[in-house]
């Protein structure tokens, strides 16, 4: 029998906001878990440099949202929000503390760690003290015949103000000093780096030493940057780059046209509110306060650059090397022997099928959507789309379908974050095909990953459905870990019969057998079911909550599983983003770790398990458990029925993920994170590369 804490009137207060983690700083904690795989020296090299990449990338979006949302938040008022009651002017202190050592460790990272090591293995990035003669020239044509052409330096006086800087452009400050043609004086110019050329320059083999010798553009613009002001004197040059708030702000009640409204504030976003500034460090600071002044922003909100100003954009280096053996080994997702037919819908109605992406191939989605589209007894094929990435083959089926005939109803989320623009281009096509075109539900974003397909078979319509954990997108399922089901139980169709109706119509809230979906009742059933194992534990039974996801941070859900470990449950929770909740607290949260892991693939599925007194529930769902997910999205949480499947899923995407000690950091009580690591007498074992070695037995 567990031991149990019996609460008492003067109890643990579950409400204290020291019990909580922030969010944001959660967030910095995990982009510093990537950036550690850059230094990790077992991970190969070029691989380590699309962490770093990758860091960067996150640390953006960091700003464009998290940090904005906090900025308009201390606009109307600075008082207290979250479960961590923090002012948000509180929240942004320590934010910037926080960052600005994520930031010097990112450019030490790139400085101490992999520049010298990509240079051990012939790949580098020459700086300009270190140009030869005759790299000198090749440059210096480059910026003649192909650079200069496209710049519009732009000088700054009374007929040319301040421009408007677009967000996360490049751009350099050029003081100078003397008179133009014009005799104007000179003081201020300002360069955009054009979007239209690369930012790494590679040297042909003909004028330099190496096979992979790069140049960054920035510093060929430092070098000729008098040739841009002939008769004056250029007195300094300056990186700086702004980073603005990205969430697009529309007020769904008081507009007719939703994709018309999103159209109209996608340009804007490129010029909104300023809350970020990069800055060369060498910056003097007359040209610093100017900056800000421009930008409305403060000394805060600077982060000085000790290199080249946005590191990301080293990530194009990744495709222009050809050294295997410098990257992830490849690998060819299965394609299970069972799936290699003509005829899936025959595959599905034996049995449910499981996929766990990327080991398991995301071709078997887009054959199923494939055979649907062209067979003569499909009637009907009903869709959500949340991100489909360019190109995308399930997309053409959809088109196809239409042409065929087929009744095609496609709920289009327009407003999933970054890819708005190419989801009103997506919504376009469809509608032009034929296909009725959804946009989901006013105040609720369509986050659920549904497909169904109406057969008629002999007499009867009979209904096929595919569940995910993760986007209908065929390059992030070669790149993130998902789960997908392809089955055709009657009840689970049914529900997603009904929900697609929900969808589409102005229906009553229903009532499903199976799935459990926001923002009706999966909120509500995960309190009860982490409540019942509690219950559980309280009367001897053995108590178990093993829960996979991304994130984690709505309060209720976090005061629920605290009262579950002090009843006596075990939990373990694997996740890989952002985390709430500190685990390991005397009295309150003694049974719960917190694990997450870091790879080759972002870690995307979303697995609950529920010991419930040896008649184990799980369920796989498109909800992470954030207070948006189950409260103001459209979601769906599906169940593992089949026996063989429930282990299936269990064993690889739980017990794998709780033994890694190579990939798997832990979370301590005051919200750092710690690298797990073998025991002296025990084996190495790596979640993801166990699933990769499996490859060829399934």
């Amino acid at each position: 029998m567990p031991k149990q804490l019996k609460l008492s009137p003067n109890g643990p207060d579950l409400r204290d906001p020291s019990l909580y983690i922030s969010r944001e700083l959660s967030q910095l904690e995990f982009n510093q878990r990537v950036l550690e795989q850059a230094k990790d020296p077992t991970t190969p090299l070029l691989e380590r440099l699309r962490f770093l990449c990758i860091s960067c990338s996150n640390l953006d979006e960091f700003f464009e949202i998290r940090v904005a949302a906090l900025r308009q938040q201390l606009q109307h008022s600075d008082t207290a929000t979250g479960p961590e009651g923090w002012r948000p002017s509180e929240h942004l202190e320590r934010i910037r503390a926080r960052t600005q050592l994520l930031v010097d460790d990112q450019y030490a990272t790139w400085d101490e760690v992999l520049m010298p090591e990509l240079e051990r293995n012939n790949i580098r990035f020459l700086k300009r003290d270190a140009w030869t003669v005759k790299q000198r020239k090749w440059l210096s044509d480059y910026f003649e015949n192909e650079l200069q052409p496209v710049l519009s330096p732009l000088g700054l006086d009374p007929a040319h103000p301040f421009p408007r800087i677009l967000n996360k452009s490049l751009n350099l400050a050029v003081v100078l000093k003397g008179r133009d043609a014009f005799g104007r004086e000179g003081a201020l110019a300002l360069i955009r780096a054009p979007r239209s050329l690369p930012r790494l320059i590679r040297l042909p083999r003909d004028a330099t030493r190496g096979p992979n010798d790069f140049v960054f553009m920035a510093s060929l613009l430092h070098e000729f940057i008098d040739e841009l002001f002939p008769g004056m004197e250029v007195k300094g040059t300056y990186q700086f780059r702004v980073t603005r708030n990205s969430e697009l702000i529309v007020d769904e009640d008081e507009v007719d046209n939703l994709a018309l409204a999103l159209q109209g504030e996608l340009h804007e976003r490129h010029y909104a509110q300023a809350v970020r500034l990069e800055l060369a460090e060498n910056c003097p600071k007359d040209l610093m306060k100017y900056l800000l002044a421009r930008f409305e922003l403060t000394e805060d909100d600077i982060y000085k650059s000790r290199g080249p100003v946005n590191l990301n954009r080293l990530l194009t280096v990744y495709d222009q090397i050809d050294r295997n053996d410098l990257k992830f080994p490849a690998f060819k997702p299965r394609v299970q022997t069972r799936l290699q037919s003509d005829d899936l819908f025959e595959t599905i109605s034996k049995g449910d099928v499981l996929m766990h992406h990327p080991f398991d191939s995301f071709a078997t989605v887009v054959e199923f959507l494939r055979q649907a589209a062209t067979d003569p007894g499909v009637l009907a094929i009903k869709q959500t789309l949340y991100r489909t990435g360019k190109n995308s083959s399930l997309v053409n089926a959809l088109v196809d379908a239409a042409r065929n005939g087929k009744d095609v109803t496609v709920v289009v989320e327009l407003r999933a974050r970054f890819d708005e623009e190419a989801n009103i281009g997506l919504a376009n096509r469809l509608q032009e095909a034929g296909v009725q075109v959804v946009y989901g539900v006013v105040g609720f974003k369509t986050h659920a990953k549904m497909l169904l397909v109406v057969r008629r078979e002999r007499t009867r319509l009979k209904r096929y459905v595919h569940l995910g954990t993760g986007n209908y997108h065929q390059g992030t399922a070669l790149a993130y870990t998902d789960i997908g089901l392809l089955t055709a139980n009657r009840e689970i169709a049914e529900d997603v019969h009904l929900l697609f109706q929900q969808l589409s119509g102005l229906g009553p809230e229903i009532k499903l057998k199976w799935l459990l979906h926001s923002p009706f009742t999966l909120y509500q059933a995960l309190l009860e079911k982490i409540g019942r194992e509690a219950e559980h534990a309280r009367a001897g039974k053995p108590g178990r909550i093993i829960a996979k996801m991304n994130s984690l941070n709505e309060a209720s859900v976090i005061r629920a599983l605290y009262e579950a470990s002090m009843a006596g449950v075990e939990i373990d929770l694997i996740i890989r983003g952002t985390c709430g909740l500190k685990p390991g607290l005397a009295g309150i949260s003694e049974r719960i770790r917190v694990r997450s892991v870091v790879g080759r693939f972002l870690e995307h599925s979303r697995v609950f398990y529920f010991g419930n007194d040896s008649s184990p529930e799980l369920y796989c769902a498109s909800a992470d458990w954030l207070d948006r997910n189950l409260h103001r999205r459209v979601e769906v949480g599906f169940p593992i029925l089949d026996e063989d499947l429930f282990k299936r899923v269990y064993r690889e995407e739980l017990e794998f993920y709780l033994q890694d000690n190579s990939q798997a950091w832990n979370l301590n009580a005051d919200g750092t994170y710690q690298r797990a690591t073998a025991a002296p007498d025990q084996k190495i074992f790596a979640a993801q590369l166990e699933l990769l070695r499996s490859l060829n037995g399934a």
